[in-house]
C-alpha cells in the first residue's frame, strides 16, 4: 500500500449506508469536500414512525451505484485519481452497512484501492475537521438517534469515552417524545419547532445520576412526558403541546450542556466539538453557544448539513486512518456493535 502514500494529493471516496441515508462522498486532503452525495429515505419510513431496517437496505442497493457515480461525476475525479475507498464499517443496521460494505470491497477489488472501514462516530465527530483544523486535546457531545457519548481525545485517532448514555439515546427520547404527541418522524427538528414557539413549559425533571458522574439518562424524562399528557387526557384537558415540548427540551438541553461543561473543566481541553444529528437542534446549539461564549474552550458546531449522516465524515475520518496506514482487508463486514475505543487502541498500537 506504500505507494498509495507518496500521492500528492490524497483522494478518498467515501461511502456511509449506516441506517436510512445512502451518501457517497469525495474528499481531498480531509478537510475539502469535493462532492457530498446524500439521498434520504425519511419520506419512506415516515409511515412506520421510525426506519424499518429492511426496507431501509433495499433502497440502500437501489441508490447505492447512482449516488457513487454522481459523487465521482459531481467531483471530476475517476477510478484512477483515487487514493483509498472508505466505509462505514459499523454501528449502525446491520443489512444497511453490509450494502455499504460489499460495495466499498468490490471498487476497491477492482481498482486495486486501500480499503478503510470507518466507525461511523468517529465520523460524526471528524466532520468538524471539514470545518476547521481539530486541536487536541478536544472533548466531543455527540447526540444522535443512537448516541449520546462524550468523547475525550487526547490526540489524533484516539478516543475515550468519559460519559455515555444508561438508557435512551437523546434522540431515541426526541423520536418517543414526538410520538406520545401524534408528531410525525422523525420527531426531533418538531419538538424544536414548538420548543421555540412555547410561550411557556412544563417543569419536567432533570437526571444527574451520581455526584461527578458525566453519563446521562433520557428514559426516566421521556415517562414523565408521557405521564403528563396521559394525565390531562384522562381529565378531558387538550395538552398544549408547545408546553411540553419546550419542557421536555429544557430538561434535555440543561443536562448536556451542564455535563459537558463540567467535562471541559475536568479535563485540559482546547476545543469542544459538537457531533451527531442532533446537533442540528437550535435550542441546543444555542445554548452551547451561550454557555461558551466567554471561555477559552474553542466551541466547534459543524453546519446543518454535516450533522445528520453523510458520505464526507467517513472520508473526513478516513484520512487519519489513511495517514496511519491503518488499512482493512477484504474479511471488513458490517460491525452493528462496533467498539469506538477500540479504534483507538489499534491507532495506539501503530504510534
Amino acid at each position: 500500500m506504500g505507494e498509495f502514500m507518496k500521492n500528492k494529493s490524497e483522494i478518498i471516496l467515501a461511502i456511509e449506508t449506516s441506517c436510512d441515508e445512502t451518501s457517497a462522498a469525495v474528499i481531498q486532503d480531509g478537510n475539502h469536500i469535493l462532492s457530498n452525495i446524500v439521498s434520504s429515505q425519511i419520506e419512506s419510513h415516515k409511515r412506520f414512525g421510525g426506519v424499518v431496517p429492511e426496507i431501509a437496505s433495499r433502497h440502500h442497493v437501489e441508490q447505492m451505484t447512482l449516488i457513487i457515480e454522481e459523487a465521482l461525476k459531481e467531483a471530476k475525479v475517476g477510478w484512477k485519481d483515487l487514493s483509498a475507498i472508505a466505509v462505514t464499517e459499523g454501528p449502525g443496521l446491520v443489512g444497511a452497512l453490509l450494502v455499504g460494505v460489499h460495495a466499498a470491497k468490490a471498487i476497491a477489488f477492482a481498482h486495486q484501492l486501500p480499503l478503510i472501514g470507518v466507525h461511523h462516530i468517529a465520523g460524526h465527530i471528524y466532520a468538524n475537521q471539514l470545518v476547521t483544523e481539530l486541536k487536541f486535546p478536544l472533548l466531543a457531545l455527540v447526540v444522535s438517534g443512537g448516541h449520546t457519548e462524550l468523547v475525550y481525545m487526547e490526540t489524533q485517532g484516539q478516543f475515550e469515552i468519559i460519559g455515555e448514555t444508561r438508557d435512551d439515546a437523546v434522540g431515541e427520547a426526541y423520536d418517543k417524545v414526538a410520538r406520545t404527541l401524534g408528531l410525525p418522524y422523525p420527531g426531533g427538528p418538531h419538538i424544536d419547532r414548538l420548543a421555540s414557539m412555547a410561550t411557556e413549559s412544563i417543569d419536567l425533571p432533570r437526571a444527574w445520576l451520581e455526584e461527578n458522574s458525566f453519563d446521562f439518562s433520557f428514559s426516566g424524562l421521556k415517562s414523565a412526558v408521557i405521564n403528563v399528557v396521559h394525565n390531562e387526557k384522562q381529565k378531558g384537558n387538550e395538552v398544549n403541546h408547545e408546553s411540553v415540548a419546550r419542557g421536555f427540551q429544557e430538561s434535555v438541553i440543561d443536562v448536556l450542556v451542564t455535563k459537558t461543561r463540567k467535562a471541559t473543566e475536568a479535563y485540559p481541553i482546547k476545543q469542544l466539538l459538537l457531533a451527531g444529528g442532533v446537533a442540528a437542534n437550535k435550542g441546543l446549539r444555542s445554548a452551547l453557544e451561550m454557555q461558551f461564549k466567554n471561555s477559552k474552550v474553542e466551541l466547534i458546531i459543524p453546519p446543518l448539513h454535516l450533522c445528520t449522516d453523510n458520505a464526507a465524515m467517513i472520508g473526513a475520518a478516513a484520512s487519519i486512518k489513511y495517514q496511519q496506514g491503518q488499512f482493512s482487508d477484504f474479511a471488513l463486514n458490517g460491525n452493528p456493535g462496533l467498539d469506538l475505543e477500540e479504534q483507538s487502541i489499534k491507532n495506539k498500537r501503530l504510534s
